[in-house]
């Protein structure tokens, strides 16, 4: 017997872009809790604004967002994130002559989650790759090590919803192959909702379980990738 999941985050009729120019238009948006949902599509097509206005960095010039049941559509990225949203933005920005070490001490706060030690060593358990790497300059790190850090540095702020915006792009496949277990390891074993942006389909139909299709800045489709109509598949997701 399937569980009735609440909903963790909403957007209905959702619109925004940048300035003047619009570029997502109208989505209707429900995330359960403890949910995968993969947002995709072609390039261009509005997913990683979509991102982008859900963490209050673009402001939504229609429409509601509402996250544990509070509209939080004009709140700004810091109170979303203290309420429990994290965002990984494409790009990792992670700071490259810090180590990896201060790049997590630098997103610890006291929160009454345990002390900057304990933190960082239950988020390490997550990242053994990292572990062996925290004298190494963020710099020096390779693509796929930059973008394991720019992860564990939003886990330091031991969020409930996780906004992942193109985890695999550029990424080396023996670290997209692990990118990809520690996803399905947050989701199943702690409870993390996580919406994520993603190019390559093979590894989001293996990590999400629900998928929001996006063209031209339009939610096109949204359900289990055994539910899309293969119409649907081949004429927004292949290339």
């Amino acid at each position: 017997m399937q569980v009735e999941r609440e909903t963790l985050l909403s957007t209905k009729g959702l619109s925004g872009g940048y300035g003047r120019v619009p570029i997502v238009h109208g989505i209707d948006l429900d995330i359960a809790e403890n949910e995968v949902v993969g947002v995709l599509g072609h390039n261009g097509m509005g997913k990683t604004t979509l991102l982008k206005i859900l963490m209050g960095f673009l402001p939504a010039s229609s429409g509601q967002v509402r996250y544990d049941q509070n509209d939080i559509t004009r709140l700004p990225p810091n109170e979303r994130s203290q309420m429990g949203l994290g965002y990984v933005p494409q790009g990792r920005g992670i700071f490259p002559q810090l180590s990896v070490h201060d790049n997590l001490r630098f997103a610890w706060h006291d929160r009454g989650t345990g002390s900057e030690h304990d933190v960082i060593e239950s988020v390490l358990t997550d990242f053994p790759r990292l572990s062996r790497l925290l004298d190494r300059e963020g710099g020096d790190l390779s693509g796929g090590e930059q973008q394991l850090l720019s992860l564990a540095r939003c886990l330091m702020g031991d969020p409930d919803f996780l906004l992942l915006d193109e985890p695999t792009e550029g990424i080396q496949p023996n670290i997209v192959r692990e990118i990809g277990d520690i996803i399905i390891r947050l989701n199943q074993k702690k409870g993390l909702t996580i919406l994520l942006v993603e190019q390559k389909l093979p590894f989001a139909r293996r990590v999400a379980q629900q998928f929001c299709i996006l063209d031209r800045g339009r939610d096109v489709a949204t359900d289990s990738m055994e539910n899309l109509s293969e119409e649907i598949v081949n004429r927004f997701l292949t290339v």
